[in-house]
């Protein structure tokens, strides 16, 4: 009965996906069919149903289901890149910031590859600087570990955002170019291009310096998510 139970709150979660992501997001119309890919939908029961409360979070669920469309020819693995993307919904809202503009920032500085390494030396999705593991972390943490350097570059960003009295100043802050545009202007306009989203937390550059009320704990680090 249990089986039975589960494979049938799949069965509904597929079915909703498609219809609330197709009448929604008419952009995805095309992509829609997709979704009911076993693979992925499997992937978004587990990161959206809560075995305790029984509920669904539905707007996690949409959420995930629209940037899965926008991540999938960077990243095919189902199963990795739903839990990437609710790993960087988790650590950009214990931060206080927009996922849309963490998305945005990871795909100038790594376009979603763990393993990038810049000639500066910076490491992982979000190019964190091996010096950072002395200022907020160990010296034994792994920066390629996809949630090591999510948790880094979120807080990273949150401390220059903070720090700057916009969000531009902020972004060239992190990439280590305070005093010129260039970078910032790439993030945003990656921002608007690929990453918008219909229910935005920050509608405007001034938003980005607004902290959100979140409760949500971030995702802790661990073997699982060193992928082949």
């Amino acid at each position: 009965m249990g089986t039975l139970s589960n494979n049938l709150l799949i069965n509904l979660i597929a079915g909703s996906i498609v219809l609330i992501v197709s009448t929604s997001f008419p952009a995805y119309a095309k992509k829609v069919k997709k979704l009911t890919d076993p693979a992925l939908v499997q992937a978004l029961h587990q990161e959206t149903y809560d075995t305790q409360t029984k509920v669904t979070d539905m707007d996690l669920l949409i959420w995930l289901s629209a940037m899965s469309s926008k991540l999938e020819r960077r990243i095919p693995n189902a199963f990795y890149r739903i839990r990437l993307l609710s790993a960087i919904y988790r650590e950009s809202r214990a931060e206080g910031l927009d996922p849309q503009l963490v998305l945005a920032l990871i795909e100038v500085e790594s376009n979603f590859d763990r393993n990038a390494l810049s000639h500066a030396g910076a490491q992982g999705l979000m190019q964190v600087m091996p010096f950072w593991k002395n200022e907020i972390g160990s010296p034994e943490d792994d920066l390629y570990n996809p949630l090591t350097s999510l948790r880094y570059g979120c807080r990273i960003l949150r401390h220059y955002l903070d720090r700057y009295p916009n969000a531009i100043e902020a972004l060239a802050a992190y990439n280590g170019s305070h005093g010129r545009t260039v970078y910032p202007d790439k993030v945003l306009g990656r921002l608007d291009k690929h990453w918008r989203f219909k229910n935005d937390q920050y509608a405007s550059q001034s938003a980005f310096n607004s902290k959100l009320a979140s409760s949500d704990a971030p995702a802790e680090a661990d073997d699982r998510w060193i992928l082949n």
